[in-house]
């Protein structure tokens, strides 16, 4: 085989997972974990089921490589003290405003188990560490960063996926206001 036909192979497999993620994610979103299907995501992406299978395995393969999400999460250490919840919070916000994927994940963790495995996943990897920055207590690391996800996910989950009105309505800096010193509370307050 020559280093051309290679390269060639090399460019129509990256074209078909790309094909395959996007695909993925736009079903998923659409039609959540469960009603989402490796025949529909392979129609979608105008290739046969089995090429599917072959590059992610399972379907819990798929999803895992279609939502690997990278939340950006700011380093907060030049951040003065008392500003951490309100940059964190202002982050959230830009971030679930520009990435529907991130509704799509919150939906299918709310209703599956590899959703709900995947979103822990991108917390637990992404949040413990900026937690870790501006904690008082290292032992308490781990709650601390569980609340704020609880007031982070229950924002995206009222504003972006229920999209109830009043959730809906509030401003970026009512949001801010509200939810800042919470967040900021959770990270650096003393335990109480």
């Amino acid at each position: 085989m020559t280093g051309t036909t290679k390269s060639n192979q090399a460019r129509r497999s990256d074209a078909t997972r790309t094909a395959i993620l996007d695909a993925a994610r736009e079903r998923f979103a659409a039609d959540g974990y469960e009603r989402a299907t490796i025949r529909a995501i392979a129609r979608d992406a105008r290739i046969d089921p089995s090429m599917v299978m072959r590059y992610y395995g399972s379907k819990e393969g798929l999803f895992a490589a279609a939502v690997a999400l990278d939340l950006r999460l700011p380093d907060l250490t030049g951040v003065p003290q008392g500003e951490v919840g309100r940059a964190l919070v202002s982050h959230f916000l830009g971030v679930w405003e520009e990435n529907e994927e991130l509704t799509a994940v919150l939906r299918v963790g709310a209703t599956n188990q590899a959703g709900a495995e995947r979103m822990q996943g991108i917390f637990r990897d992404q949040l413990l560490p900026v937690a870790r920055q501006v904690c008082p207590d290292p032992e308490q690391v781990p709650a601390r960063a569980a609340l704020c996800a609880a007031q982070l996910l229950g924002l995206a989950l009222t504003r972006y996926v229920l999209r109830l009105p009043a959730a809906r309505e509030l401003t970026r800096e009512e949001l801010l206001a509200w939810l800042g010193p919470t967040v900021q509370r959770y990270l650096t307050a003393p335990n109480p």
